[in-house]
């Protein structure tokens, strides 16, 4: 730590002596068109990405993140929070253009970083326009489903948390 900074370093199968720094306090300072209802580890424990994400780079995040996590060396979407799959590929996501540097699994892995206090503001800026832009899928929810009605989307819904949006809307 120097001058209220943090240094982290990323060895894993993505990436290979990644440093970056932590300049902002864990999940504060966020810029103020980002409101996630979720934090990192509530979406862990809730199950996201069927269970096969970010568990192969586990000394990257806080230890605290993986205790209740529902988490498994192979995709399991009885491990998603609505028991079913609601993800494409990573290689989709390369495919779309959605993968960008330095987070070489995507979104997820960048609202990761942002939590914990990385800043880079053009990485940031493009990651929550793509993050704003998901809540199309919380108002077609909204306007198909009755309140609480957690059966009615599970797709759709499963996809709202692994965007930390509120999926119980």
């Amino acid at each position: 730590m120097q001058d209220g900074t943090e240094v982290v370093r990323v060895s894993d199968r993505f990436q290979s002596d990644y440093t970056y720094v932590l300049s902002a306090p864990e999940g504060a300072n966020f810029d103020s068109r980002f409101t996630p209802y979720y934090t990192p580890r509530q979406m862990l424990e809730l199950g996201v990405f069927e269970g096969k994400y970010l568990n192969d780079c586990r000394d990257e995040f806080p230890v605290d993140w993986y205790k209740n996590a529902r988490i498994n060396s192979e995709p399991d979407p009885s491990l998603n929070y609505f028991g079913i799959k609601s993800r494409q590929s990573l290689a989709h996501w390369r495919q779309k253009g959605w993968i960008v540097e330095p987070d070489p699994r995507g979104w997820f892995q960048w609202y990761c970083r942002y939590y914990r206090g990385r800043r880079i503001p053009t990485v940031d800026n493009w990651q929550i326009k793509r993050w704003r832009a998901f809540a199309r899928h919380q108002a077609q929810v909204r306007k198909n489903c009755y309140p609480a009605d957690v059966f009615c989307r599970p797709r759709q819904r499963q996809a709202l948390l692994q965007w930390a949006y509120d999926a119980l809307i």
